[in-house]
């Protein structure tokens, strides 16, 4: 959990989904979904916020071998130069000095009795071959899956705070214009991440936000550089960028369980850097919805 913290620079925050108004932020902390939103979690959060406890404490006492042991064959790192899996990262974070790591606003998704999605914001001192690493904050999200009864990381994924005060919504002429344009039909999601998250964006090109909407779990969470959006926050921002030119590339997924998928990508826009985009999909009563999102800007160095 640490190729994002360890070359993670001071990231601006204009971003395809990001440098939005900080509007219906999602609560900081929430132990318990609204009820009928979702299956409970038989695992606490109290539970789940020890183990991932846990992996921090083990890079600050050096031990790789309990690190790599808490995470998943199929792990998946998401960072701002690119996605790595859980042998780049264990060979990693022996070049990782770690201390004094702070948690706050805690928040625990559950995906079924068997995993779950934590939310929380950390800060922490560390050097990364002898050079000093920003320290925070950071919102940092990952997800936790019992494989035959053992709970095991398999994503983790981290964005800088960006306190950079958002642009100005729309002028009312542009937002009427967008409000009076025919909304085109969407597919249907189903079991493929990838097809979901690009009905997403058709959805977006569209204008079709009453489509994006019907796509998203009532307890759905959105974490990007400036914010962390519940469900009505992420819909309205989402008319604030336009996302008609938007290319999506180098698209990579892990299934979690078997009604949970992952699906990280990068989002390229005309005059804004690329971002790594990661949504997880979860299965509800045979209907597929996003219950996650979070976009994390990518280096200034990576040629966009």
């Amino acid at each position: 959990m640490t190729k994002t913290l360890l070359l993670l620079p001071l990231l601006i925050g204009i971003a395809a989904c990001g440098s939005r108004p900080a509007t219906n932020k999602a609560p900081a902390v929430a132990d318990t979904n609204k009820a009928g939103e979702t299956k409970p979690a038989m695992v606490s959060q109290a539970e789940m916020e020890v183990r991932e406890k846990a992996v921090w404490q083990a890079l600050e006492k050096r031990n790789f071998g309990e690190f790599a042991d808490m995470l998943a064959a199929d792990y998946l790192e998401v960072g701002d130069d690119g996605n790595f899996d859980k042998a780049t990262i264990v060979k990693d974070v022996k070049d990782l000095n770690t201390e004094d790591a702070t948690f706050s606003d805690w928040k625990m998704l559950p995906i079924n009795k068997d995993a779950v999605i934590l939310l929380y914001s950390v800060t922490i001192k560390s050097t990364f071959k002898g050079q000093a690493i920003p320290p925070g904050p950071y919102r940092a999200s990952s997800a936790w899956a019992n494989r035959e009864g053992k709970w095991l990381a398999v994503y983790y994924q981290q964005t800088a705070v960006d306190n950079t005060p958002p642009p100005p919504p729309p002028t009312p002429s542009t937002a009427a214009r967008s409000s009076a344009s025919p909304a085109a039909k969407i597919g249907e999601t189903g079991a493929e991440a990838t097809t979901n998250e690009k009905l997403v964006w058709e959805a977006f090109k569209n204008k079709n936000y009453e489509a994006f909407a019907a796509m998203l779990t009532p307890d759905f969470v959105e974490v990007e550089p400036e914010a962390v959006y519940d469900k009505a926050g992420s819909v309205k921002s989402a008319g604030m960028f336009d996302a008609t030119k938007a290319e999506l590339s180098d698209w990579k997924t892990v299934k979690i369980d078997n009604d949970a998928l992952l699906a990280t990508y990068v989002v390229k826009l005309p005059g804004v850097p690329r971002q790594r985009h990661t949504s997880i999909w979860v299965n509800r009563s045979g209907k597929w919805l996003a219950l996650f999102h979070q976009g994390t800007p990518e280096k200034k160095s990576s040629g966009q």
